[in-house]
């Protein structure tokens, strides 16, 4: 139970080197999306379990504390270590400047007398640290990939060699072989996910489990009987399908639109409201919402279709809740956490088949599933959520309990826990 201390563990070192790591997540940004709330609220999970908690990441911004304590939870901290130039880096580049992150990290547990059971990567470029800095204090390395390069390069497609050059590809592939083959243990958030390891790296993990994402189930609920609804800081219409992640072409926004176009020349009171984006876009997003807009513009969409911006994460839950159904509209989706959140909610959820969390829900009994390069399937999976609304009120009903029921932070540290004491 959450609350009791256990006879191995009592301090873990977890690293999320990339994007912008804050205790209150900026999501949104470049490359600042769910993994960072998934270590944080995985962070302040562990420290129910009595365990204290430290979160290393690049230090690039002067403006920000070395030591950021998380809000209301003084035992997980994120820690900062610099390395290369104050400025940020995207994650595709990021891979010069972490031998002397390592280096800096090793030297501030030193001279700080700080002592860590265990060690845990979250993404590539973490993995690579985490192997440097847990062999300098002998303790285990783990590690969760959240994203596997040679998957996503199958899913996007395109010239190999653009797509290499943006990507990084062939680094990064070679890079992950080389963490799965060197740490002491991995979980996988989907099980498809083991399975493209062997297929696409040719090697099976010999030390691995899967461990679901979790959610925070005391901020995405529905509303109790009596209880008013939060106002929501952007005016909604008062029928919309809610679309909210990165703004990028793996999220799918090229694919969700043609789908939409057909619902609402069905449902002509239906609106298409899509949430993400960076106050700072990069090239990727500014060419993904350029597309978006010339879609929308061509299709006299301009009145349906609104583009709404970045949403702070804990401010989501009534854009959920109002909406007549969310969709997960992404091309590739190592998981899918908002998907859940939304469902959490007590909205009804239609999901990508490209996604690791289809796996784990029943279509037809607490979601329903589409393939999202299949515009007439997809088409077909919104306007039936959209026509038959006892239907999506008993997948609401279930999805909301099978999220309650497995999905919870606190039930996914005991299990994080557990494998940590089998693999120590």
């Amino acid at each position: 139970m959450a609350g009791q201390g256990n006879g191995k563990i009592k301090s873990i070192c977890m690293l999320s080197t990339h994007g912008y790591f804050d205790p209150i997540p900026q999501l949104g940004k470049t490359d600042t999306g769910g993994q960072v709330l998934y270590v944080l609220q995985l962070a302040e999970a562990f420290v129910k379990h009595n365990i204290k908690v430290d979160i290393y990441t690049r230090w690039f911004d002067r403006e920000r504390k070395q030591i950021d304590p998380l809000p209301g939870c003084p035992d997980a901290r994120v820690i900062r270590i610099p390395a290369g130039p104050w400025e940020f880096i995207p994650k595709e580049q990021i891979y010069d400047v972490l031998p002397e992150l390592a280096e800096n990290m090793v030297k501030f547990i030193r001279e700080n007398n700080l002592n860590y059971d265990l060690y845990h990567g979250h993404y590539v470029d973490a993995g690579i640290v985490t192997l440097d800095v847990a062999k300098q204090f002998d303790k285990p390395p783990f590690f969760t990939s959240h994203s596997l390069g040679a998957w996503k390069r199958q899913k996007i497609g395109g010239d190999p060699e653009e797509m290499d050059r943006v990507f990084n590809f062939t680094h990064r592939i070679a890079e992950e072989i080389r963490v799965f083959k060197s740490i002491r243990a991995q979980t996988v958030t989907s099980n498809e996910e083991e399975e493209k390891i062997e297929e696409l790296y040719n090697f099976r993990p010999p030390r691995v489990q899967f461990i679901p994402p979790g959610v925070d189930v005391h901020t995405f609920r529905p509303l109790k009987e009596g209880e008013e609804e939060t106002k929501t800081k952007i005016a909604l219409p008062d029928k919309y399908i809610f679309v909210v992640g990165r703004i990028s072409k793996v999220k799918g926004h090229d694919l969700l639109l043609p789908a939409y176009l057909r619902a609402v020349q069905e449902y002509p009171d239906i609106h298409l409201v899509i949430a993400g984006g960076s106050k700072e876009p990069d090239e990727e997003e500014k060419e993904v919402l350029s597309n978006v807009n010339r879609f929308v513009k061509e299709n006299q969409l301009e009145e349906k279709v609104h583009l709404v911006g970045g949403i702070p994460h804990d401010d989501l839950p009534p854009y959920f809740r109002q909406a007549e159904l969310f969709v997960l509209a992404a091309r590739y989706e190592p998981f899918g956490m908002t998907a859940l959140e939304a469902m959490a909610c007590q909205t009804p959820a239609a999901i990508t088949i490209y996604s690791g969390l289809h796996e784990h829900l029943i279509p037809g009994e607490n979601c329903l599933q589409f393939d999202p390069f299949k515009t007439d399937e997809y088409a077909e999976t919104i306007i039936k959520m959209l026509k038959d609304r006892t239907l999506a009120r008993k997948l609401a009903k279930a999805g909301c309990e099978a999220v309650q029921k497995g999905f919870s932070w606190e039930a996914i540290a005991e299990k994080h826990i557990a494998f940590y004491e089998k693999h120590i």
